[in-house]
């Protein structure tokens, strides 16, 4: 599991697990464009469903440049996650350099009504070109 999701955060029962692939056909780098995959899985080890209600990330470009993005759901979704269940989703990040990070949470609720924020792990978004 470590190799297929490299980065992981645990807020209480919630383990967000993230993998990010650099998308080659749909970057530009003449254009300054860099496309990147990233795949989430949210695992619920409560003993409660839980469900996600909105997401804020922080995109930091290679230059330093924060951007933030914050919305209801994820992919359209308000996802109800069962206990001992997980839920998967794949997005994309465009940047304007060839490498950046991103970070941010899920806000959740619980069974009992409670409200309470996930942890999403920095990860790097990194061309192949400029790997080291």
């Amino acid at each position: 599991m470590g190799a297929l999701f490299p980065d992981a955060a645990t807020t209480g029962d919630v383990t967000v697990r993230v993998s990010a692939s650099y998308l080659p056909e749909q970057s530009e780098p003449a254009r300054g464009r860099w496309f990147w995959a990233y795949h989430i899985r949210i695992e619920n080890d409560g003993a409660g469903a839980v469900q996600l209600l909105t997401r804020h990330w922080i995109i930091t470009d290679g230059r330093g440049a924060r951007h933030t993005v914050e919305g209801e759901g994820v992919v359209g979704e308000q996802p109800l996650i069962a206990a001992g269940a997980s839920y998967d989703y794949v997005s994309g990040c465009p940047l304007a350099t060839p490498t950046g990070a991103m970070q941010g949470s899920y806000r959740m609720i619980g069974q009992d009504g409670s409200l309470f924020d996930v942890a999403i792990p920095r990860f790097a978004l990194t061309a192949p070109a400029v790997a080291e």
